[in-house]
C-alpha cells in the first residue's frame, strides 16, 4: 500500500497530522523533530508511522521524495488487513 506524506522536519514536536491536501494530491502530515540530515528526518517519519500504526518499521520504505517534504511510502504487506488497521487508527485519531 503505498501512503502519500507531507514532512514537516525540524518541528517543535513529533506527531501525524491528519489528513491535508497539496498541490500532489491528498497526503497525511507528519511532523517530526529531527532535522533533514542525512536522512534522520526520513527514518523519524517512519519509526513514527510504525509506532502510530503498531507495525515493524521494516514494512516502511520510502520510494519516492527521499529529500523532498513530499514523500510516498510503501507499507508492505498484505492491504486489507492494513487498510482495516488505517481505518480504525483514523478513527480513533478523529
Amino acid at each position: 500500500m503505498l501512503v502519500r506524506v507531507l514532512a514537516a522536519p525540524k518541528a517543535s514536536r513529533n506527531g501525524v497530522e491528519c489528513a491535508v491536501t497539496t498541490a500532489h494530491g491528498a497526503a497525511l502530515k507528519v511532523r517530526v523533530t529531527a532535522a533533514p540530515d542525512r536522512g534522520k528526518a526520513n527514518t523519524a517519519i517512519i519509526k513514527l508511522l510504525a509506532k502510530a500504526w503498531h507495525l515493524p518499521p521494516r514494512r516502511f520504505s520510502i520510494v519516492a521524495g527521499n529529500t523532498d517534504r513530499h514523500k510516498t511510502i510503501l507499507v508492505a504487506g498484505d492491504s486489507d488487513p492494513l487498510i482495516t488497521r488505517l481505518q480504525q487508527w483514523l478513527g480513533d485519531a478523529a
